[in-house]
């Protein structure tokens, strides 16, 4: 005769917390971020406004490592699902952390992409833009290990900045897993619609997590008590 499953044990109730979980933190991510996204209404497509845009964007990154601790740390349990909870203790533990290496990437892009939609200005030969457009990239892909290195641990920002650095190499599979998210993204907005990435971001999000378990399971062994 077989077990009977408790309630909240089986495939279908750890389906349910997961979507649940998944809304939950979509949605507090949108109200993190929503002052930013608000101001990106009224900032036109024009390349001058690119610094106004980054400055739109700089609520994203603690949201962002925010949502990223919520969904680290959720419950399987239909009958214990907190997920807002570990949303609001990730932005109080991490808003600040994450600002202090969110805004130098910001700043960093943002002239990137400045020079890249002014690059005939610029009188450099060709190449230079594909190298700034990688480095570009290799920075986005700096900062996704740098956030979720924010989200769940307490270093130093040069020691976050350092570790996602490392990462980068070290884990080439895990960088690679980001690099993929990002590509996808990518052509999603392009064929979709531009918001797709803020109606994914939860799934993402989650999706980061799963690519960067090599770089949290070697963080939590030789980088801390």
């Amino acid at each position: 005769m077989s077990t009977p499953v408790a309630f909240g044990q089986g495939s279908l109730s750890r389906a349910a917390a997961l979507v649940h979980t998944l809304l939950t933190v979509e949605a507090l991510l949108l109200i993190g971020a929503s002052p930013g996204f608000a101001g990106l209404l009224l900032v036109g497509p024009d390349p001058a406004n690119l610094p106004l845009a980054a400055v739109c964007l700089l609520p994203l990154g603690p949201a962002t490592a925010a949502a990223l601790y919520a969904l680290h740390h959720r419950d399987h349990d239909l009958t214990d699902l907190h997920p807002a909870r570990a949303y609001w203790r990730g932005w109080r533990l991490n808003a600040v952390p994450a600002l202090k290496l969110w805004t130098p990437l910001l700043a960093w892009l943002t002239v990137i992409a400045f020079t890249l939609t002014h690059f005939p200005a610029t009188g450099l030969p060709g190449w230079w833009a594909v190298l700034l457009a990688a480095v570009g990239a290799g920075s986005l892909l700096w900062g996704a290990h740098a956030l979720v290195l924010t989200a769940l641990f307490t270093f130093r920002a040069r020691d976050t900045a350092r570790l996602a650095a490392y990462f980068l190499f070290r884990h080439a599979r895990a960088t690679l897993g980001a690099a993929s998210l990002l590509v996808l993204t990518a052509a999603g907005t392009a064929v979709l619609t531009e918001a797709l990435p803020a109606l994914l971001a939860a799934p993402v999000l989650l999706s980061l997590l799963h690519s960067s378990r090599p770089v949290i399971a070697e963080t939590r062994k030789d980088f801390t008590a």
